[in-house]
């Protein structure tokens, strides 16, 4: 238990980090490149790495569903989509929306018994627990906004002040 809560937690500080840096390169080549870069360096590092660790084993797979050859499309969904919500929302608001979109959906896709998931029975603590977090990102997102209204607000009466002064 304590090696996936390691591993967990180091998994979800290499995505923030990712995100920053996949950010940055999009502010300066666009999605598609940013995109390419991206996967096409995850692919020579897992590649090298893999080769570095199994070998010729790399490549033994049995019993793979042909649907599952295909993920790699899904990153490219991913990355795409994740540029882009940074640059619209910025990175924590993206970020907050992102992971409770992927709490709810795997939510689903486990009671459902999606994917080759064994199924899990929905029950409404988990529910609760999702809507928890969607109230979380909400309260997040409107904290947010007043403090820009009130930083706003601010400069308006400095700038007031000034021109009655």
């Amino acid at each position: 238990m304590i090696d996936g809560l390691f591993f967990a937690f180091i998994a979800g500080s290499l995505v923030g980090l990712q995100n920053i840096f996949n950010s940055k390169v999009n502010e300066h080549a666009g999605s598609w490149v940013t995109t390419t870069l991206v996967l096409g360096l995850g692919f020579l590092a897992s590649l090298t790495l893999g080769l570095i660790n199994d070998g010729r084993n790399l490549f033994i797979i049995h019993n793979m569903q042909i649907w599952y050859w295909f993920s790699g499309l899904i990153g490219v969904g991913v990355v795409v989509c994740l540029v882009n919500g940074i640059k619209l929302l910025g990175p924590t608001f993206a970020i907050s929306l992102v992971m409770t979109s992927q709490l709810g959906f795997a939510l689903l896709w486990d009671s459902l018994g999606w994917f080759g998931l064994v199924q899990v029975p929905f029950t409404l603590k988990q529910f609760i627990g999702v809507l928890v977090i969607m109230s979380g990102v909400l309260v997040f997102k409107l904290s947010e906004r007043q403090k820009i209204t009130r930083s706003k607000n601010r400069l308006i009466v400095k700038r007031l002040k000034k021109t009655i002064s």
